[in-house]
């Protein structure tokens, strides 16, 4: 008999298993009860973030999906309450390794786009945000995006009004291997932010604020071309709303950065497919 085709979310489950497994050991601990495997929750937080739904109603749609629990080794389903803790465990480092591997099955060319977009807290009430005393209702998520294939490279959140140039050095700093130009707004019109380009091997190509003669005959001179690919910073960002979600579901801010590099990890997977 001929083997069915693969559909694209039975690959993508396969991509997810196979970077869990690079990434972590098989359980946390010694002492774990060994009934499911960190592997097997990794691909389920990535598959519940890519279908845009909960834990129950993922759960309800993989009883009818033998291929996937399958191609998982998952021969009992756990229970919501299961996955949820699975998630409140695996640190952000965790996410970030994933994120990191998730890049190198991408092809790459280190033109690479920054640019900041607001998310949405919906749980958060306003006695929340004045007891936590957070600053704004809107998460600010910075992505490094390489615009070849549309990879998120690295993220930063904050719950603060941090402004643009005093985020991207950090950025810059942890992945400048993997960058070989930088395009930015006017918002990373900062000396610093070129002067750490240089020492890293970077080219910025940034736009300046205009304030003067000289700095629009540097903004003339600009690529034009090359800088016109920094919209694929806007595109990726539409894209893990549009596709995800415009905002997070976790109530507190811990949770909330995970749930973010979750997503930005789930969309590099779709990119592979």
């Amino acid at each position: 008999m001929q083997a069915l085709p693969k559909s694209q979310l039975l690959r993508f489950v396969e991509q997810a298993y196979h970077l869990a497994r690079r990434a972590v050991a098989r359980y946390s601990s010694k002492f774990s009860k060994r009934r499911y495997t960190l592997h097997q929750h990794i691909v389920l937080l990535c598959l519940k973030v890519r279908k845009n739904t909960t834990y129950r109603t993922l759960l309800d749609e993989l009883i009818e999906m033998p291929r996937i629990r399958r191609a998982i080794e998952l021969e009992e389903l756990p229970s919501p309450s299961t996955l949820c803790k699975a998630f409140n465990r695996l640190d952000m480092a965790v996410w970030r390794v994933l994120l990191n591997l998730s890049v190198t099955l991408l092809p790459t060319n280190g033109v690479v786009g920054i640019d900041a977009s607001g998310f949405d807290r919906s749980h958060a009430s306003k006695h929340y945000t004045k007891r936590a005393k957070l600053t704004i209702q809107q998460l600010k998520v910075t992505l490094l995006v390489d615009t070849k294939v549309n990879a998120i490279i690295d993220l930063h959140v904050t719950t603060t009004r941090k402004h643009d140039s005093k985020i991207a050095p950090s950025l810059l700093k942890r992945n400048s291997s993997e960058v070989a130009i930088l395009l930015g707004d006017k918002g990373y019109d900062d000396q610093k932010i070129r002067a750490l380009a240089h020492e890293e091997d970077v080219r910025a190509v940034i736009k300046h604020r205009e304030f003067s003669p000289l700095h629009k005959a540097w903004n003339a001179r600009l690529d034009s071309e090359l800088y016109g690919q920094r919209s694929q910073n806007e595109t990726v960002n539409s894209r893990l709303k549009r596709k995800y979600g415009a905002f997070v579901r976790s109530r507190y801010w811990w949770k909330q950065f995970r749930e973010l590099a979750l997503g930005c990890l789930t969309h590099n997977l779709d990119q592979t497919l």
